[in-house]
């Protein structure tokens, strides 16, 4: 990208991120508690499993009670990849529910002749121009279509997480 489109994408990136970062922010807490709350139950459960288990092993002998030991974590690991999805899954809702407020904010004509003019750049001469009813607009030109609406964009904001998103389910 050119300095000039980087510059007149920094309003748009610092606003998202500002918004992301809140939104991720609430998300987090939520997300933790929930988290916390099903690896406390898979604990439990797996707590209890492995004590029936362990009662069973004994009475059945030692490779029956393996198992079943073994079944009961991997359950548990199962719960707790549940809830990391989930958790992930809930952050791009809400990030993507968050851009989706931006139409109404006073500032949006600006953000949009913004977009506008980022995918017009992108696409190149003669690119036509389609303002979507989600927010942000889409370009094409010839074979190229450049997507700058508020969806994909939060989408593409969520993505660049990356690793980064594993704090919503690291203590």
């Amino acid at each position: 990208m050119s300095d000039e489109v980087e510059r007149a994408l920094a309003p748009v990136r610092a606003y998202l991120l500002r918004g992301a970062e809140a939104e991720a922010g609430r998300i987090l807490a939520e997300a933790r508690a929930q988290a916390d709350s099903l690896v406390q139950q898979a604990r439990s459960g797996a707590a209890e499993m492995t004590g029936r288990a362990r009662a069973q092993g004994e009475a059945d002998a030692g490779p029956a009670a393996a198992a079943e030991r073994s079944r009961g974590r991997d359950q548990a690991r199962s719960v707790v990849l549940g809830a990391q999805r989930e958790a992930y899954q809930d952050l791009r809702a809400h990030a993507l529910a968050a851009v989706g407020g931006l139409r109404t904010e006073p500032g949006y004509q600006v953000l949009l002749s913004h977009l506008v003019t980022m995918a017009t750049r992108a696409a190149g001469p003669g690119a036509a121009i389609t303002v979507q009813p989600e927010g942000g607009a889409v370009a094409r030109s010839g074979d190229i279509v450049v997507d700058c609406t508020l969806p994909r964009l939060a989408s593409r904001a969520v993505d660049e997480l990356g690793d980064r998103v594993r704090q919503l389910w690291t203590p």
